[in-house]
């Protein structure tokens, strides 16, 4: 369980939908600008434990930044398309706002628009500027927050993640002091002992007065840059005029409702057989986690197929076919498939209809492929 749930004042994210559906990007992963270090009294690990476990947050807006270099392929059509593809490569801006647990926002930034998800009290809006469209959710009373998604929007939420695997596969130190949208932090590193885990470190700098993480880095082995990067690049920790959660609706938009409750995907995680056919278990814990599905039809890629040829159910279809086709081949014990690889994952695809995927080298997908 995350350090941090036992402080819902911490969980302040906005909900994560909209962060699939960013487009842009393509700068290269570059370390934040930074000061020189400040000079800060010296804290162990275990108390900057507690002090993310014990600080308050009644408000806050900023600017955040997102960096990632994956080492990834071209991956449009195997990974949801190019929204998705963006948010995993490039540099992508964000600006959130939070006052409490049931009023945040999130909006994310392009050259042609912006993305913004709203939560005030139960509604929950979507609105996508570019295509001036809206939908509407009403969530139900028990909610505390909004749905999360498959990826983090800001520090604190992928600190959360990540402090989540803190126990004894996990070694925790402190780091140089740092500073980080003109505020002093210090640093908490969190190291995997698992040489199977493809992650080197996570490093998070955390503001030594409010306690609040400022910077998330994910170091890959044998990198000196962090191949995934979310800092602050502007902070305010007021709270939030109410009109940030207020959602006008602009001239012509063309407004959705959506079933009440949380999203369709949600429900469909949370199910032990997803609709489409796929069981989804996993493989270890901690760090080196690995996701197994299995889907009803086999061979995900196959090499007889084209991209012109008709999809079948289960399959991959269009330009998916000949990007799992150009991936290398690999077969041992467990059976034989093609590897997919990044500096921060591993993705085997086996030709009986496996999808096996986690932080791990490829040594680590194997091993569980013949479980």
């Amino acid at each position: 369980m995350s350090v941090l749930n036992s402080r819902p004042a911490l969980r302040w994210l906005v909900p994560l939908a909209a962060a699939v559906t960013v487009v842009g990007g393509g700068a290269a992963v570059g370390t934040f600008a930074a000061n020189a270090d400040p000079a800060l009294p010296p804290r162990s690990a275990a108390q900057l434990l507690v002090d993310l476990q014990t600080a308050r947050l009644d408000g806050l807006s900023g600017t955040v930044v997102q960096r990632a270099d994956l080492g990834l392929p071209p991956l449009a059509g195997l990974v949801g398309g190019d929204d998705l593809t963006g948010v995993l490569t490039g540099t992508h801006t964000l600006r959130v706002w939070y006052s409490g647990p049931d009023k945040q926002r999130v909006a994310m930034l392009d050259t042609l628009g912006e993305r913004d998800v709203i939560r005030s009290g139960r509604d929950v809006w979507t609105w996508d500027s570019r295509a001036n469209t809206a939908v509407h959710r009403t969530l139900p009373e028990s909610a505390d927050r909004a749905p999360d998604a498959s990826l983090p929007a800001t520090p604190k939420e992928a600190a959360d993640r990540a402090l989540a695997a803190v126990d004894p596969s996990t070694a925790v130190t402190i780091g140089r002091s740092a500073t980080v949208a003109g505020r002093d932090a210090y640093e908490l590193v969190l190291s995997p002992r698992d040489e199977a885990s493809l992650v080197h470190q996570v490093r998070i700098a955390i503001d030594a007065k409010e306690h609040v993480p400022l910077r998330f880095e994910v170091f890959a082995d044998g990198t000196d840059q962090p191949a995934f990067e979310l800092a602050f690049t502007q902070v305010d920790y007021r709270r939030p005029d109410a009109d940030q959660f207020a959602f006008n609706p602009p001239p012509g938009v063309k407004i959705t409702e959506a079933p009440a409750g949380p999203p369709a995907d949600a429900e469909r995680r949370a199910a032990p057989r997803r609709p489409d056919g796929t069981d989804v278990r996993t493989v270890g814990t901690g760090w080196t986690t690995v996701v197994v599905a299995r889907t009803d039809a086999a061979g995900l890629g196959d090499p007889k197929r084209t991209a012109a040829d008709p999809p079948r159910p289960g399959a991959a279809a269009g330009p998916a076919i000949d990007l799992l086709n150009g991936l290398p081949k690999v077969s041992g014990d467990w059976g034989s498939g093609r590897l997919l690889t990044g500096k921060l994952f591993s993705v085997l695809l086996t030709d009986d209809g496996r999808l096996l995927a986690g932080a791990v080298t490829p040594e680590r997908l194997y091993q569980a492929a013949r479980g």
